[in-house]
């Protein structure tokens, strides 16, 4: 795509599967002043309002997930295991509380920032790139997102995703999500096949 255009707001007001779903293949970009870092999201998770156990919002709004509960197209980061943030995006109706986990990113740009926040280097092997961005806790720290970058709008300059080509239905699987104990059935977790990059195959 020769001029990548910011995803509207109307994009992620829609039900939180079909959101995951279509945010394969779309470019995650961060600006730091100059400095621009950014990759393709190839794995994602749906965590949905009601009915998911697994959920943040399974037990109504708390100051923590609140975001969660906020308009579409925000960035909902939370602090997980007293160590790791991990940047979801919100989705649906205002008050419902659905989001998009990001689990995985292929880096496109600033690859040497990446890497420095993530490895404290900028030369990184190539087995180093391939888990630069393959989990949601590495995400963060490769990105810098932090606590002060929950509740960003998406439609700023700081954090966006642009627009890119539909992943055809045949590249995209789907499995259980990773890392949870309830609702363990749901096959949420969505992936390009074949892609390096994914956190699991």
């Amino acid at each position: 795509m020769s001029n990548p255009v910011k995803l509207p707001i109307e994009f992620y007001n829609r039900e939180v599967k079909s959101v995951a779903k279509s945010l394969l293949g779309k470019i995650f970009v961060r600006r730091n002043d100059d400095l621009v870092m950014s990759g393709i999201i190839v794995e994602v998770e749906a965590y949905n309002g009601k009915g998911d156990e697994a959920s943040h919002s399974f037990n109504g709004m708390t100051k923590r997930n609140e975001i969660m509960f906020g308009r579409a197209g925000h960035l909902y980061v939370y602090f997980t295991y007293g160590m790791h943030f991990c940047a979801n995006v919100v989705t649906g109706k205002e008050g419902f509380g659905a989001a998009v986990l990001i689990r995985a990113i292929e880096p496109i740009d600033g690859i040497s920032t990446l890497a420095k926040n993530r490895f404290f280097k900028e030369n990184i092997s190539h087995k180093e790139l391939i888990n630069l961005c393959n989990g949601p806790a590495k995400i963060c720290q490769a990105f810098s997102i932090i606590r002060e970058q929950n509740g960003i709008n998406l439609s700023g300059d700081e954090i966006y995703i642009l627009d890119a080509p539909e992943i055809p239905t045949s590249k995209i699987v789907s499995t259980p999500r990773i890392g949870i104990k309830k609702s363990i059935d749901l096959l949420w977790r969505y992936y390009i096949k074949d892609n390096p990059f994914v956190s699991k195959k």
